[in-house]
C-alpha cells in the first residue's frame, strides 16, 4: 500500500473491520530517509520524506480515528526513530519529519484522555533493516552505513517485540515513547 495516498489506507482500514468486525491497532511504519547535508538542498528528497513519514501517519490517522471512536478503543502506535533524538548532520530533515511525528502523536494523546484512545511512538535505533539502501546517493557512504548496520543492527524482530508490549498493556495503561536500540549504539 502507499501511506501517500490517504484512500489506501482507508481501503485497509475498511478491509481490517470487514474482516475483524474492528481494528484495534494500527501500526504505523512506512518510512523514508534521504540522508544529505541540509545545504545539499534536496528538496525532492525532503518532499517525499515529508509525504511518506509524516503524511503517511496523518492519512493513518485519518482513516483509523473515526473507527476507534465508533468503537470506544483503538490503539495508534508508530514507529520513530533515534535519530530524532540525537540529530547529526545528514539527518536534520529526516530527524526532523520523525520529531513531527513524535510530536503529533503526544499532541493527539493529549486530545484523547477521555480513554478511548492510547498513542505510541517507538524510537528505534540501528535496526537491520533496507533503510539505507536508499537513502544515500554517495556509493562508498551506503557501503559503509551498510557495514555498520550489519555490524551494529538489531533484528527487525526485537521492534517488533516492542510494539507486542506497548500492545499489550492493559486498556487504562499506554505506553506513550519507548525507544529500543543496540546496547553498543553512541
Amino acid at each position: 500500500m502507499d501511506v501517500t495516498d490517504p484512500d489506501d489506507l482507508q481501503s485497509l482500514v475498511t478491509l481490517a473491520v470487514e474482516r475483524f468486525g474492528r481494528l484495534d491497532v494500527l501500526v504505523g511504519n512506512a518510512g523514508i530517509s534521504r540522508l544529505s547535508p541540509v545545504a545539499d538542498l534536496e528538496v525532492e528528497g525532503w518532499s517525499a520524506m515529508v509525504d511518506v513519514n509524516v503524511k503517511g501517519i496523518l492519512h493513518g490517522i485519518a482513516a483509523a480515528l473515526p473507527v476507534f471512536r465508533r468503537q470506544g478503543r483503538g490503539h495508534l502506535l508508530t514507529v520513530v526513530s533515534t535519530s530524532g533524538l540525537k540529530i547529526v548532520p545528514t539527518q536534520a530533515v529526516y530527524a526532523g519529519t520523525k520529531n513531527a511525528v513524535r510530536t503529533l502523536l503526544e499532541g493527539l494523546r493529549q486530545e484523547s484522555i477521555d480513554g478511548v484512545l492510547r498513542t505510541t511512538s517507538i524510537s528505534p535505533g540501528y535496526v537491520r533493516t533496507e533503510l539505507i539502501d536508499n537513502a544515500v546517493d554517495d556509493p562508498a557512504v551506503r557501503e559503509q552505513a551498510r557495514k555498520n548496520m550489519a555490524d551494529l543492527g538489531i533484528d527487525p524482530t526485537a521492534v517488533a517485540r516492542a510494539i507486542a508490549f506497548a500492545i499489550d498493556q492493559p486498556d487504562d495503561v499506554e505506553i506513550g515513547d519507548l525507544t529500543i536500540r543496540p546496547t553498543r549504539q553512541g
